[in-house]
């Protein structure tokens, strides 16, 4: 949860299965009233076990009563996934914050290529239904490992813009197998694309995209897990706060967000683990070593922003529009 923000209390209205190992989640004000309104593409904070965890909405943006999120049960979870699915039953009570987008549909955009994968359908699925309400041109690929696995597929075969949905399944014919190489061949003029999904998926359409020649304007991304990024060499450096010109040593094994708050100073945190950009910072003077998600290949190497929960510094110092 973002340092400073307060907690929405919501209630668990409903609790289904979506597909095997996928629940979704319905909340709703304790209070009854109505929530934060949000746009496509936009996530939520949830508190549970003592851990803060980034989930898409997934319903309409127009309902304002409620949200909806859906959650995969990960083999490999941290606690979140888990507790969600063992311990949050109907009734229950939980925090969780106001919605944030950093995955917004461009409105720039004369076409819209929508690529889930597996639990990555959650903001595309509000990502088609908003496109659809509004007569806009799109085409979604949605990829599981098998039918049994993929959630919200009779919602999906339901809705008015099911023809413009193709689903792929890993243990089917190889025919109707997604081919990422086939469909990013070249840059689309006008076209942005959106993907979200597990890491190995996302790295394949973004890789070949980025190959093709596809601008990084029209690539757009959401992901909500990464791996910690470690190196042998790790060493200690400082940060120079412009605002004050005080400098703060950032010690081995320590992330920059944590020694700023223990000198006092406070950073808006979410997933402090360079995926949702929350703490994304203003970058003056310095060589950083990225380590994040967020940021795009060519962001990165201009080397003007970067994310203090996970980044680190190849020079000695750096300086932070802080």
């Amino acid at each position: 949860m973002s340092a400073g923000a307060q907690p929405l209390r919501v209630r668990v209205a409903a609790r289904t299965v979506e597909a095997e190992d996928i629940c979704s989640f319905e909340l709703v004000a304790v209070d009854g009233r109505a929530l934060p309104a949000y746009a496509a593409g936009s996530h939520i904070d949830v508190q549970v076990a003592g851990l803060t965890r980034q989930y898409s909405l997934c319903n309409d943006p127009r309902e304002a009563q409620r949200y909806q999120i859906a959650v995969l049960r990960d083999p490999a979870s941290r606690g979140g996934s888990a507790a969600l699915h063992d311990r949050v039953r109907l009734g229950d009570t939980l925090a969780i914050s106001a919605p944030r987008n950093h995955f917004a549909l461009a409105p720039e955009a004369e076409r819209h290529l929508l690529l889930a994968g597996g639990i990555g359908i959650t903001p595309i699925l509000c990502m088609a239904e908003r496109l659809a309400l509004q007569g806009a041109d799109f085409e979604m690929h949605y990829c599981t490992r098998a039918r049994a696995r993929t959630a919200f597929a009779q919602r999906i075969a339901g809705a008015p813009y099911a023809a413009r949905v193709a689903m792929h399944f890993d243990d089917g014919p190889a025919g109707q197998r997604f081919d990422i190489a086939a469909r990013l061949a070249r840059p689309e003029t006008g076209t942005h694309l959106y993907v979200c999904g597990p890491q190995g998926y996302m790295d394949a359409v973004l890789g070949t995209a980025r190959a093709r020649g596809w601008p990084g304007s029209q690539l757009h991304f959401e992901c909500f897990g990464a791996a910690a990024a470690t190196a042998a060499d790790d060493g200690a450096f400082a940060v120079r706060l412009a605002s004050s010109g005080r400098v703060v040593d950032v010690p081995r094994g320590t992330s920059v967000v944590q020694a700023l708050r223990q000198a006092g100073v406070e950073v808006m945190t979410s997933c402090e683990q360079g995926v949702c950009g929350t703490c994304l910072t203003r970058l003056l003077d310095g060589v950083p070593d990225h380590r994040d998600q967020y940021l795009t290949p060519e962001e990165q190497a201009a080397n003007d922003q970067f994310l203090p929960c996970c980044s680190r510094s190849k020079s000695a110092l750096l300086t932070l529009d802080l």
